[in-house]
């Protein structure tokens, strides 16, 4: 028997001051989304925004229905947009907030195994790691790719025998 250790690297900062002006507006921007994502069902508001290496910026937001689970993360909504409108073009950074009550969740909020599947298929796909980084009232939660979220991810490889 062979036990296999699996681990993830996360840096954590206390403040929005500690990121660069670019992840601070990046943060401002999801924020903004998150205001107005449509969540009367749990009133748990989720926003994202998304850096492409092209320098545009996209924004999603989450999305519910009565009919559950017929909504969408904020994040699915914002991947999917990208991929649409800049099929080639690689996600640099994406930040993830969520409001609650009008407010800053205390801690990070990480993204649902849906989601996840969604980002490890972008990085696979587009040969790239994105930045994640994940926003709380009392901190920062940072991952250099989103491979760090579901290191034993479903890809393409498995569904090609390698």
């Amino acid at each position: 028997m062979k036990n296999i250790e699996i681990t993830a690297k996360i840096t954590e900062v206390s403040g929005l001051s500690e990121l660069s002006n670019t992840e601070q507006n990046l943060v401002q921007n999801a924020l903004d989304s998150a205001k107005k994502s449509y969540a009367p069902y749990s009133n748990f508001h989720v926003g994202t925004s998304i850096l492409l290496e092209n320098g545009k910026i996209i924004n999603g937001n989450n999305q519910e229905n009565a009919a559950y689970p017929s909504g969408l993360c904020a994040e699915r909504v914002a991947l999917f947009y990208a991929s649409a409108h800049y099929p080639e073009v690689k996600i640099k950074t994406m930040v993830i907030v969520a409001l609650k009550n009008n407010k800053l969740t205390p801690k990070p909020v990480y993204p649902c195994g849906s989601c996840r599947q969604v980002m490890i298929e972008n990085e696979s796909r587009l040969k790239n790691g994105i930045k994640l980084i994940l926003v709380g009232e009392k901190n920062i939660h940072i991952l250099e790719n989103t491979s760090q979220l579901l290191p034993m991810g479903f890809d393409k490889s498995v569904l090609m025998g390698k």
